[in-house]
């Protein structure tokens, strides 16, 4: 039975995706920053809830230690944040834009680390990182939304650099960007519902290969300019 570690996962797109990890049969470590409060997610019979807050390291690390020994096949960093909407040039918040940095670039990395020890234990050892397409400097014709765009930017580098380096150990890392989601912060007129949002990107991890490692996909399983 393959173990997933979702982060994020007491609501949107992580809650989605634990329930239909767990209605396919594996065992989900569902992480978020207040686990008092993730009623959703401890409802949910298979998820064993851990609290980590991916802007503290000594969250991480807190998480890594509490979960020590296990396997993890699948590590799926869904938690990030928007940050300030609609700041154009000359009025940017630079406070907000380190923090959502923080959040949505260093973090996912932090996990990463922190948890590759349990994903060398696991079988399949495969790294996701939720991202967007607005962080694709080749799709950016409209320019706006300098900090989640650039939070995003920063991710996906940061993951085909560890991708690159952690192929030889067996880790295949990949980026999705998850549409544009029915979520808190998708807004109730997007698109794309959390239901299919999570199928498509569990499909195409289920059938990732080792040469994939690095890509950056759509749900969908189409990919995306970087």
């Amino acid at each position: 039975m393959p173990t997933v570690l979702i982060t994020g996962a007491s609501r949107g797109i992580g809650l989605e995706l634990a329930r239909q990890y767990v209605a396919e049969g594996c065992r989900v470590l569902g992480t978020c920053r207040k686990p008092g409060e993730a009623s959703a997610l401890k409802a949910i019979k298979g998820v064993s809830v851990v609290a980590l807050d991916v802007a503290d390291l000594k969250s991480i690390d807190a998480a890594a230690r509490v979960l020590a020994g296990e396997a993890i096949d699948i590590l799926f960093n869904n938690a990030g944040i928007y940050g300030p909407r609609g700041k154009a040039f000359g009025s940017l918040d630079y406070e907000a834009w380190v923090e959502v940095l923080r959040v949505n670039a260093l973090g996912p990395i932090a996990v990463a680390e922190r948890f590759m020890p349990h994903l060398e234990r696991g079988a399949k050892k495969i790294v996701v990182a939720v991202t967007s397409q607005m962080g694709s400097v080749g799709r950016n014709e409209a320019g706006a939304e300098y900090v989640y765009r650039s939070s995003k930017s920063a991710l996906n580098m940061a993951m085909k650099c560890m991708a690159n380096e952690l192929a030889p150990k067996g880790v295949t890392a990949i980026m999705f960007h998850p549409g544009h989601v029915k979520t808190d912060m998708g807004g109730a007129a997007a698109p794309t519902t959390v239901e299919d949002s999570a199928s498509g990107m569990r499909v195409v991890v289920a059938r990732l290969k080792p040469a994939d490692t690095g890509k950056f996909y759509n749900f969908d399983g189409a990919e995306i300019p970087w």
